[in-house]
């Protein structure tokens, strides 16, 4: 069997927003700890996703082929029309050395 250790951790809140996380803790049945550690957890996993998403994309930047902003900008002109156009294929193309 695991057992799980936990560390304490203490923060100051203003009034006010302590008392909105006390009211929502008993609304939820649960305790102001809990809601205020899921609400790290949160912002630990969208943290985490959006530094993946920054490091595929200049991965991907650094392969030199991109699409140019006059061929993005004529794609969406055709958004909500009745002949909306495929997502424009890269025309700009880089070699690196």
């Amino acid at each position: 069997m695991t057992i799980m250790t936990t560390a304490r951790f203490t923060l100051r809140l203003d009034p006010e927003l302590k008392q909105w996380l006390e009211d929502e803790a008993l609304r939820r049945d649960r305790s102001a700890g809990w809601l205020a550690k899921q609400a790290i957890e949160n912002l630990k996993q969208a943290t985490e996703m959006k530094r993946q998403a920054i490091e595929e994309a200049l991965q991907e930047a650094d392969k030199g082929v991109f699409v140019s902003q006059e061929a993005v900008h004529a794609w969406m002109e055709t958004w909500d029309t009745d002949h909306e156009a495929p997502m424009p294929k890269p025309d700009v193309f880089l070699h690196r050395a």
